[in-house]
């Protein structure tokens, strides 16, 4: 059956260029003749209908953006059979034969889901967290790792200045990806991964008073989201090492601000591509960027696929901390 409608929702957190994907959606779909409907608010949307119509000038002025102009919301109802049938229902209500879902795993699981029900689907990795393992690029993670970098560069300015030792959390679940990243382009003294992290914690405070033996007048502790108690760590370190320690939490500034320039070209292209997959037939697919092209995945031989730190970066940026 030829694809005539096409319904677009963004779910799951937010990631900067999600916009940049829609944008691609909508405006791929409709050089093809397709008509496109926007999904608001993810799944919860969909089961309440909230649905519009979209036209090319709805994108426009949208790439440069943060978030997400369809809006995202968790929607514990779209996890059961019952939510899932009455979503599959409002698609053919409105007469949606394929839908594109920017989101991580756990939207992925609901697109999966609308697929065996008989609704086209097509999922695109959109995630600060780089945490889908059948790709090597999700959508956000290059704008979110940037800003956590400027923001790390401004603590460290002000921690030599006091002789501090400051522990930077950065956002990520529990992938270490933009911890690690970090670790390399901020020079940190330390890097905590939840991939690798041993609990070691007197291993870290001996290093904070070696570098200070050694003339260091500063230590950058960055640290996963999957590790966390970043507070009660600045404690402990500055009892035991006598050196006045700051944790600094950076949170949902990651997810925000423009996108950069790899995350508007790549999450177009994703875009335009999943549009292209509906139009041949597919469904149940995952776009995805893997040793430098850009390939698709059937959605649940990707979802089990395991993602872990490459040993060698890791092996590299242990080399260079200190």
């Amino acid at each position: 059956m030829a694809i005539k409608t096409i319904g677009v929702l963004t779910s799951g957190g937010d990631a900067p260029g999600m916009n940049a994907a829609i944008r691609a959606v909508v405006r791929t779909a409709i050089h093809n003749g397709i008509n496109v409907k926007g999904i608001m608010r993810g799944y919860a949307g969909l089961l309440q209908e909230e649905i519009v119509d979209m036209e090319s000038t709805s994108v426009s002025e949208i790439i440069h953006r943060g978030g997400t102009i369809l809006y995202t919301a968790r929607c514990q109802e779209f996890t059961t059979a019952e939510g899932q049938k009455k979503g599959a229902e409002i698609c053919n209500k409105y007469g949606i034969d394929g839908v594109v879902v920017i989101g991580g795993d756990g939207s992925f699981q609901g697109a999966g889901k609308l697929s065996a029900l008989g609704i086209n689907t097509i999922g695109i990795p959109g995630t600060i967290d780089l945490d889908i393992a059948c790709t090597d690029y999700t959508i956000g993670f290059d704008t979110a790792v940037n800003t956590a970098m400027d923001a790390i560069d401004k603590v460290r300015d002000t921690s030599t200045s006091h002789e501090r030792c400051s522990i930077i959390e950065v956002m990520g679940r529990n992938a270490g990806y933009i911890a690690l990243w970090c670790g390399f382009a901020n020079g940190a003294e330390d890097v905590l991964l939840p991939e690798r992290y041993d609990g070691n914690e007197q291993a870290l405070i001996d290093r904070i008073i070696e570098n200070r033996k050694r003339g260091k007048k500063h230590h950058i502790i960055i640290n996963a989201e999957g590790i966390g108690h970043s507070v009660s760590m600045a404690k402990r370190i500055e009892a035991a090492t006598g050196i006045e320690t700051r944790a600094t939490i950076l949170g949902y500034m990651q997810r925000g601000g423009a996108p950069t320039c790899k995350d508007r070209v790549y999450a177009s292209i994703m875009g335009a591509k999943a549009v292209e997959l509906l139009l041949a037939g597919k469904s149940n697919r995952l776009v995805a960027y893997k040793n430098g092209e850009f390939v698709d995945f059937d959605i649940q031989e990707a979802l089990a696929m395991k993602k872990d730190i490459s040993e060698d970066q890791f092996r590299i940026c242990k080399l260079l901390v200190r």
